[in-house]
């Protein structure tokens, strides 16, 4: 059997999770907001460690995992930084980009765990992953909804 499939869905996961790192760097960056800062700093080393889980698994596969963000992200951090530029960097768009980010990477991840193609030994890889994924979308959810 073919692990071109199983490679195919880690990588696609694992540029979405680079995307992820830079958009936390970026949200850290213009968090006026020291706390926030922090928080969104974390969220970036956590999101690292789950790339290099699933780069680990594509490269147990036979496969060159990815490791470069993909040009979304950086259309999409443009627009934070235009969307910034207009509010002055205010702390709750910058929690509002970020949790829709949080809600685009938890989609993905649930769409590759619904996968059945996906073999057994990636599949644990990403529920692994999929776990921190969800406890930061919890945790940027809840953000949002404290500046309510």
């Amino acid at each position: 059997m073919s692990n071109d499939h199983s490679i195919s869905t880690l990588n696609s996961l694992i540029k979405t999770t680079l995307d992820s790192v830079k958009g936390f760097r970026d949200a850290a960056e213009d968090a006026s907001n020291t706390q926030y800062a922090t928080t969104f700093a974390e969220f970036a080393q956590e999101r690292s460690q789950v790339a290099s889980s699933l780069q680990a698994e594509v490269r147990r596969l036979g496969g060159n995992p990815e490791d470069e963000s993909s040009l979304l992200a950086a259309a999409h951090r443009s627009f934070m930084d235009l969307k910034q530029a207009i509010t002055g960097k205010d702390d709750k768009a910058v929690v509002e980009e970020v949790e829709r980010g949080e809600d685009y990477i938890k989609g993905k991840f649930e769409a590759a765990l619904s996968d059945n193609d996906l073999d057994a030994s990636s599949r644990s890889v990403v529920e692994q992953a999929y776990q921190s994924v969800r406890a930061g979308h919890d945790r940027a959810s809840a953000l949002k909804h404290s500046l309510a």
